[in-house]
């Protein structure tokens, strides 16, 4: 989806941070940076990545999410990474065998967000490319996030699984909010302005000989004006059918050269 609109600031609300343990590769830390901007998440922490910090490659991937790059930091372990955070859930498509709460993305998005909004501290851990974490690092954290996947073929690319939290965050977060353009489509046209239109149109319509009968034009008028009213027309899109209007109209009283020419022949 293309709309990144660079006139606006990057708003940095509290958010979760994101946790990659031991990445691998650029290019993920790179998505995963993006899957971060788009949904307004921040604070992504990298542990002992394996190509260092920082990475031509991530850059690369993260497609100009300049405010998530820019403020990458940095850990040697995970314990250092998630010091400051009081409430951790940790990523994952397998039995661990250990005791611990399993949730999914969406539960997880409300917990932290009210956990956040009372000015505490969250993370999501995800672990590498090739297995994920490991029970050490599940351990860590206050519970387990599945998302409820095929079985079959339950692996996600870091950048996808990222996405999926991100966007559920951002729904708890802002749950009260409009999305995005809504409410572009203006107010409703006042009653004056759609019965304007409706008087042209049936004037137009008087002039291209539409009504058979004239019995037959009240019952068609009160249809379109029926049409028109659960339409809800803004004011522009009235002004834009009242010009299609008067050009069908003018088009109409203008002699048609085919017709003159045919009626020249006849004669």
């Amino acid at each position: 989806m293309a709309g990144t609109d660079t006139s606006k600031e990057f708003m940095f609300r509290p958010t979760p941070a994101i946790v990659l343990c031991e990445p691998q590769l650029g290019e993920n830390i790179g998505t995963t940076a993006r899957a971060m901007a788009n949904f307004g998440l921040w604070d992504l922490r990298l542990v002992n990545p394996r190509d260092g910090w920082p990475n031509e490659k991530a850059v690369a991937a993260a497609a100009k999410a300049l405010p998530v790059i820019e403020r990458v930091r940095v850990f040697d372990t995970l314990a250092e990474a998630i010091d400051d955070l009081n409430l951790v859930y940790a990523t994952t498509a397998r039995n661990r065998e250990m005791f611990k709460p399993v949730i999914g993305p969406d539960e997880a998005a409300d917990r932290m967000s009210a956990h956040i909004g009372a000015g505490q501290k969250a993370g999501i851990l995800f672990g590498r490319e090739k297995w994920g974490l490991n029970n050490d690092e599940v351990a860590l954290s206050d519970a387990i996030v599945t998302l409820p996947v095929e079985p079959a073929f339950a692996s996600l690319n870091i950048a996808q699984a990222v996405l999926v939290l991100a966007y559920e965050w951002r729904r708890a977060a802002l749950k009260d909010a409009p999305l995005p353009f809504a409410g572009d489509e203006g107010e409703p046209a006042p009653r004056g302005q759609i019965v304007g239109l409706t008087e042209q149109l049936g004037e137009a319509l008087d002039r291209a000989g539409f009504f058979k009968t004239d019995a037959k034009r009240p019952t068609v008028m009160n249809n379109i004006r029926a049409m028109f009213a659960r339409a809800g027309f803004n004011a522009q899109e009235v002004r834009t059918l009242r010009g299609v209007v008067a050009a069908l109209d003018r088009r109409h009283e203008r002699p048609n050269p085919a017709r003159l020419r045919k009626n020249d022949d006849e004669q």
